[in-house]
């Protein structure tokens, strides 16, 4: 019952607010496009509701109404137009590679479903405060989703691993929530309340031990590197790294044997690898086969799975890494307008994680962190899954996006109108609040 008054309250209502402020309808969006209302209530709601479709024609005709935002994107415009030169690419592929073009225009419409909400985001979020909205959007709906699988795994069903939650299958889900555990994490860590922390350090904690439960390798080695990079990009001071390391602490105690097996497995040599690992490595040969002599246009979007695996002998089979199965499919110009989306992400917000480099709110230097460990968690974890649908790393490269054009607007102009804190009287705040609640 929640979960279809929630949906139906979020749907209806949402699209009413939407029409005259589309920045709500964006989060209803973002929110329905992790939680998965159809897959998460599936007793309660009936199937076919387009409850995000609603939401969505609500939130582009407000859009529409606003006079399509501000297409100012500053440092963040390489960003964005990578992100319609790749939708635009797939097109082309489509049309100049695909044998079967309903198939092409399908993969069209899909990429639509997520470039539409990423251009409303980039074009009407004018606000830090707008963009710390996002964040907890995302990191409260991928937390609610691993306290969900996890109450599911201590009541005797394993629906991470099983349960194909939102179509996709335990290594994409896996992927989802190591995408959200880098972002929870950074989001709590200089939270300015202590139970805001809590709440995302509890979602991060479910998040990682999702993973875990879905024995997913590729899942397992992403949260690794996440805990890694999250090692270099803390604060190092004598606070965080206790927080970082009673997080290590909990993780291992979390990891039973049989999923340091199943990770440990990942890295065997070929003779001993199990059949799963070395067909992922046979596939890759054969993207890599394929995009050499298919390299402008590739062979064409979601044309590998049942047309070009079968080719290869390898039946009705995705390729297992996004990055090989993009390059078959979409050519080395589609693989270079998707790894340069994420990768001007990453390179240009990476100055703003050093607490040196003046910006005008120190969130900036959260947020900087917070998108680099999503992301590459994600990165690592996507060479071993194709998951051309996972919605969530589009938009914390979203959060990227947007920050960077504020932070150009406010270099720009010397102007910033929100209430802020210098850097080093914020910390203070945030050691003494902190220090006196552990006391």
């Amino acid at each position: 019952m929640k979960g279809l008054l929630f949906t139906y309250a979020l749907t209806y209502g949402g699209a009413v607010v939407s029409l005259f402020n589309p920045f709500y309808g964006l989060l209803i969006y973002f929110c329905f496009a992790i939680v998965r209302p159809e897959s998460m209530w599936y007793w309660s709601l009936p199937r076919g509701g387009q409850y995000s479709r609603i939401v969505a024609i609500a939130l582009l005709i407000g859009w529409a109404g606003r006079g399509f935002g501000d297409w100012r994107f500053g440092r963040g415009g390489a960003i964005v137009y990578c992100m319609i030169g790749f939708w635009l690419w797939a097109i082309a592929s489509t049309l100049f590679a695909a044998t079967n073009t309903d198939v092409g225009f399908t993969f069209v419409e899909n990429q639509a479903k997520v470039l539409l909400p990423f251009l409303v985001g980039a074009t009407i979020i004018n606000s830090l405060k707008q963009l710390k909205q996002v964040a907890w959007t995302l990191a409260l709906s991928q937390g609610y989703v691993a306290l969900e699988m996890n109450l599911s795994y201590y009541d005797g069903f394993n629906r991470m691993q099983f349960g194909n939650f939102g179509g996709m299958d335990n290594n994409c889900n896996a992927i989802a929530m190591v995408c959200g555990a880098g972002l929870a994490f950074f989001l709590g860590l200089n939270a300015p309340k202590l139970w805001q922390r809590l709440i995302a350090w509890a979602g991060a904690g479910l998040m990682a031990h999702s993973v875990m439960f879905a024995f997913s390798r590729g899942g397992m080695l992403g949260l690794v590197l996440t805990g890694i990079i999250t090692f270099i990009l803390i604060p190092k001071r004598p606070r965080h790294f206790a927080i970082f390391a009673l997080a290590v602490v909990l993780g291992l105690r979390l990891a039973g044997p049989e999923v340091t097996d199943r990770f440990v497995s990942a890295f065997a040599d070929e003779q001993e690898r199990d059949a799963s690992a070395q067909s992922r490595v046979e596939m890759w040969d054969a993207c890599w086969d394929l995009m050499l002599k298919k390299p402008v246009f590739g062979a064409g979007p979601d044309h590998w799975t049942g047309i070009y695996s079968r080719e290869y002998g390898w039946g009705v089979k995705e390729a297992h890494s996004l990055w090989f199965q993009t390059g078959a499919e979409m050519g080395f110009v589609g693989l270079s307008l998707l790894l340069a989306f994420y990768g001007f992400a990453l390179v240009r917000l990476w100055p703003f994680v050093y607490v040196h480099r003046t910006v005008p709110d120190p969130w900036f230097h959260d947020l900087a962190r917070m998108v680099i460990a999503s992301l590459v968690g994600f990165g690592v974890a996507a060479t071993f899954v194709s998951l051309e649908g996972l919605e969530l790393p589009y938009y914390v490269t979203l959060l990227s996006a947007v920050g960077l054009k504020l932070l150009s607007r406010w270099e720009e102009t010397g102007e910033w109108d929100e209430e802020i804190l210098a850097p080093q009287h914020q910390d203070e705040a945030y050691s003494a609040e902190f220090d006196e609640a552990i006391a």
